[in-house]
């Protein structure tokens, strides 16, 4: 049976940690309480009676059990009171002890520390119980403003669609009330002034009015009224250039004979309400499971209490728990009931299971077969390695007549998928190491449960890749033996890199489809970055693309000559001298720098925090170093080298800065761990200081790119992708750290669910 501690940690929201009972340190409060009383017993066990051998001693003996007996069960041993504080807002819980237990400082303790829990417990439910049915209360008015708009909407086609008069619709006498003067009315202005009327009055209702509407109501002291309005948030180029005149009552005084409301807006506030909505369903799940756990908590802890102490003591501080407000109260309940009813409604055509499916979707469940699976690419992949390998040899393919050819041509488009396999590797560790530490990831990425990606799933698509890879490679090199055409078996590496392509934006529910179409609306957000908002997934996945800068520059590599060698465009020979490939070195040095430059500054202008603008400072110094080290490669001067030792250096202390100090949150100097920060997840600390050191190492390797080590052509290659894959290695090792401290910042501020902007903002009209 698995022990409560251990099914509590399990089960506990991490974002909420230090809002729960802390039941560890009241454990630890009940094993002194046991070693306190240890001597006292023995000692009592160790006295001699006071009676001796009598007839009547059976008879003492039982009337001195019921006594016992009767001090156990005692309910007066303890006595809990409650006391309001702010205003009966608040309630606070103090308890008294007996005469029995008040002489006992570890018991005091223990029920001081069980009411300071209670206490703690009570007010974070109370406060968070009251930010949801707040937000209930908000979303239930903008969903009623929605419904009304686009009953209008409606009744407004209806009524500008010309129809036959013997044929017309019959409305109902309210409704046909309403619109007879703007029906019956022949002059162009009077009816749109009607409309207009009709709209506001219909909205009105709601407590809404109009920006710039001569009808505008005002307050009883003269004061206009809180006014609202639709935003659309520039989260895409379409929304962003939407949001400059998404004003709703600018469509409506200012064009009132088209539509009035665009379609695409109202789609658009629909779908942020039906967000918001999954979002406050989620967190009354998340508290409800709060308010379970803890009562369970709470329990456990006191019959561990009676058990030590050998009294029935707990039951009137049982019954004070069970009275309180996180336990007592069915606001959660009761509004999980009302989510559920206006989402089936209104959201999911009265399909409960349709909602359902929005409301609580299911996760993805492990399954044996990807295990199997793995093991069973690991074992090709290995295999198929030392085929490779053997094969290489008894060819010759790095003698000095074959190399070069083979270098240029088939080398980097196995580097490149080399990286690849590597870099979702690291991801896959990563995933295993945010699970294993209770690091919220799917919710700090936004991914949905059901098809986020799992460590397993990672190590799949890693060795499933570098398997059939390896296949190619085995195979291109059997046909080279067979003495084929080089020209037709140096087109198997472009063919692979077009299937793999192909596969990554096949439409078919095959191989992880939503998180290939995921990958492929964050790389069309990077790359469009000051027209999207940049999220937390965005700026992470560009910061992975300026580690995969030599997989960039073997594809144009790989490219250059294999369009040289098959279709023969230009001679290969030209690939590393000509201007336009110089030009496009340069360019794809500078390209993920650009993208994440690009981010800092829409955050900036977004959030107006200066912090991205230095943020923004650093990867433009990593574009200057770049440069340099590019151009240094081809002109070698003095000074070029001071100038590219003077960047990279500046570059490499901006980044080591960044990432210790804003990025990790390390470097701490008053820190209760020295140098670190005050939480950390991981419980040896030696470890925070290793990785600091490797970081450090990792970040320098530039050097070898400025010393041109005099080496053989196939070992300068074989050491320019060792150094690539010691960067993706420190990519992955720099974001286990980095989701750390995020994960960190949302437990700090209690961030369990999301929250989602509301269409329909109040302004005031002034």
């Amino acid at each position: 049976m698995v022990k409560f501690s251990k099914e509590l940690e399990a089960q506990l929201i991490p974002e909420w940690k230090e809002a729960f009972v802390n039941y560890w340190q009241l454990k630890k409060q009940i094993k002194r309480i046991k070693l306190s009383r240890t001597p006292n017993h023995s000692h009592y066990q160790a006295k001699p009676p006071d009676f001796g051998l009598s007839i009547f001693d059976s008879f003492r003996l039982f009337l001195k059990n019921i006594s016992a007996s009767d001090s156990h069960h005692d309910p007066n041993i303890i006595q809990v009171r409650k006391k309001s504080t702010k205003g009966c807002e608040e309630e606070i819980y103090e308890t008294e002890l007996a005469q029995l237990f008040s002489e006992e400082d570890e018991v005091r303790v223990f029920f001081m520390r069980l009411d300071e829990e209670l206490n703690k417990v009570n007010q974070f439910f109370r406060r968070q119980e009251s930010e949801f049915v707040e937000r209930g209360e908000s979303l239930n008015k903008q969903l009623q403003i929605l419904l009304d708009l686009k009953q209008i909407i409606s009744d407004r086609r209806r009524k500008t669609t010309p129809t036959n008069p013997y044929n017309s619709p019959r409305y109902s006498p309210t409704r046909d009330s309403d619109y007879s003067e703007n029906l019956g009315d022949s002059d162009e202005t009077n009816s749109e002034i009607s409309q207009r009327d009709e709209v506001m009055a219909r909205l009105e209702k709601n407590g809404v009015s109009f920006v710039n509407s001569p009808t505008m109501t005002k307050t009883k002291k003269g004061k206009p009224k809180m006014t609202m309005r639709i935003d659309v948030p520039a989260s895409n180029p379409t929304r962003a250039i939407t949001a400059i005149t998404s004003m709703l009552w600018e469509d409506l005084v200012n064009n009132p004979t088209g539509d009035f409301v665009h379609k695409r807006k109202i789609q658009c506030a629909e779908k942020m309400i039906r967000s918001a909505f999954v979002e406050l369903y989620k967190g009354l799940g998340l508290l409800k499971t709060y308010s379970s756990l803890n009562m369970v908590a709470f329990s456990k802890i006191l019959k561990k209490f009676d058990k030590v102490s050998c009294q029935k003591a707990s039951a009137n501080y049982l019954k004070e728990v069970k009275r309180s407000h996180f336990v007592s109260s069915d606001k959660v309940v009761r509004l999980m009931d009302e989510v559920e009813s206006i989402f089936t409604k209104h959201f999911a055509n009265n399909d409960r299971k349709k909602a359902m499916k929005f409301l609580r979707p299911q996760q993805h469940k492990d399954s044996h077969m990807v295990t199997f699976l793995v093991g069973l690419s690991t074992g090709c992949f290995v295999s198929l390695f030392c085929v490779y390998a053997i094969l290489a040899h008894l060819c010759g393919i790095f003698s000095p007549s074959n190399e070069r050819a083979y270098m240029e041509t088939v080398y980097p488009v196995f580097s490149v998928f080399a990286l690849l396999s590597l870099h979702l590797f690291m991801y896959g560790c990563n995933l295993f190491m945010w699970k294993n530490t209770r690091i919220n990831y799917n919710f700090i990425f936004e991914f949905s449960p059901s098809t986020a990606l799992k460590h397993r799933d990672a190590f799949l698509m890693s060795t499933t890749l570098m398997t059939t890879v390896i296949g190619a490679m085995v195979i291109h090199l059997l046909l080279r033996a067979a003495d084929f055409s080089p020209t037709q078996i140096d087109a198997i590496p472009g063919i692979l890199l077009l299937f793999f392509i192909a596969l990554l934006i096949c439409p078919f529910d095959i191989f992880y489809r939503p998180t290939r179409y995921c990958f492929i609306r964050v790389i069309r957000n990077i790359v469009c970055s000051p027209f999207y908002k940049v999220l937390l997934v965005d700026f992470f996945m560009a910061d992975q693309l300026t580690s995969q800068i030599p997989l960039l520059r073997h594809l144009e590599t790989a490219g250059c000559h294999t369009f040289g060698r098959v279709f023969k465009t230009h001679h290969p020979e030209t690939c590393h001298s000509e201007r336009v490939y110089m030009e496009i070195t340069y360019i794809i040095s500078f390209l993920p720098y650009y993208w994440r430059a690009l981010q800092c500054a829409r955050r900036w202008f977004d959030d107006g925090d200066l912090n991205h603008l230095a943020n923004m400072g650093k990867y433009v110094s990593a574009m200057v170093a770049a440069g340099a080290r590019v151009t240094y490669n081809r002109q070698h001067d003095h000074l070029w080298f001071t100038i590219v030792l003077t960047t990279s250096v500046v570059a490499t202390m901006y980044q080591l800065y960044w990432d210790f100090i804003k990025d990790w949150g390390f470097l701490n100097p008053n820190s209760i761990n020295p140098w670190l920060r005050d939480d950390l997840i991981l419980k040896n600390k030696s470890i925070y200081y290793i990785s600091i050191v490797i970081n450090i190492v990792l970040r320098v390797t530039w050097v070898q790119t400025i010393m041109h080590f005099k080496v053989g052509h196939v070992q300068s290659r074989l050491l320019d992708f060792l150094l690539a894959a010691l960067e993706v290695i420190r990519r992955g090792h720099w974001n286990f750290y980095r989701l750390e401290n995020e994960h960190l910042n949302n437990v700090g501020h209690y961030r369990a669910v999301k929250t989602v902007p509301l269409p329909f903002r109040e302004t005031d009209s002034d």
